[in-house]
């Protein structure tokens, strides 16, 4: 059994993980913090990470920015695993976590799904083999029309994982209109969508003489990042310190 801090209980993210381990015998939510007390839960809630004092193998957070030093701090003097799934992370906070990660096992990936982290592995090996051929690529990402940034972190970790591919270091492209060129032939172009209530669709093509490659990946709904975030907790429960992210859970499958 997994037992889990849920960090950020009474938000969105928080709540839709708090229904799935309700069904999940492998791990049990024995604690949840959050500022906000309208939710009932079926565990205790404190008002921030410092107030707790529950036994636990992991914290899954799920909160805001203002929330990651303290609760990175809390997680190095209680010597608590950590899986840090809040966006938006300054420089200076991303740089604590690869200090903190030197202390205490800490697990953060641009995108918690599994689906996606699976299809960066497969991106991994089509670019080797397509990149040298010749074949040109190309990304779309869609999302909501409520989402603050452009392009997503999903769509710049999938052309990190075509870059780790490929030969040589290609350049991304995310903005054609300003320029009346050819396209470079070492060059991903990444392009936006936001439109509707689009939860998440990623999509990377690669384009050669006489033929397309296509990889696509569609999130129906949140909980593919919340499914995600689980199983990352049961992969984190006992690690070492260390950085980690999607891939280790992928591998360990």
């Amino acid at each position: 059994m997994t037992r889990i801090i849920m960090h950020g209980c009474n938000g969105h993210m928080g709540q839709v993980i708090t229904e799935l381990c309700a069904k999940d015998e492998e791990v049990e939510i024995v604690a949840g913090v959050d500022v906000s007390d309208h939710i009932q839960n079926t565990y205790p809630v404190y008002k921030s990470i410092a107030e707790c004092d529950v036994d636990a193998d992991v914290v899954i957070d799920f909160a805001v920015v203002q929330a990651i030093d303290g609760l990175l701090d809390t997680c190095v003097s209680r010597q608590i695993p950590v899986i840090v799934c809040t966006t938006g992370l300054s420089d200076a906070q991303n740089d604590k976590v690869k200090e903190v990660a030197k202390k205490v096992a800490v697990l953060k990936s641009a995108n918690m799904s599994l689906g996606i982290n699976t299809l960066m592995e497969l991106l991994k090996q089509a670019a080797a083999v397509l990149g040298a051929a010749g074949f040109d690529c190309e990304i779309v990402e869609r999302h909501h029309n409520q989402k603050l940034d452009a392009p997503s972190g999903t769509a710049l970790a999938l052309a990190d994982s075509v870059n780790e591919g490929l030969l040589e270091r290609y350049e991304y492209k995310f903005d054609r209109s300003k320029e009346r060129k050819k396209r470079d032939k070492k060059e991903i172009g990444i392009s936006a969508v936001r439109a509707g209530n689009i939860v998440g669709q990623h999509e990377v093509l690669f384009a050669g003489p006489d033929e397309v490659i296509e990889f696509h990946h569609t999130a129906y709904s949140k909980g593919v990042f919340a499914k995600g975030a689980i199983e990352a907790a049961k992969y984190l429960k006992g690690k070492d310190a260390g950085l980690y992210d999607m891939s280790d859970v992928i591998k360990n499958k």
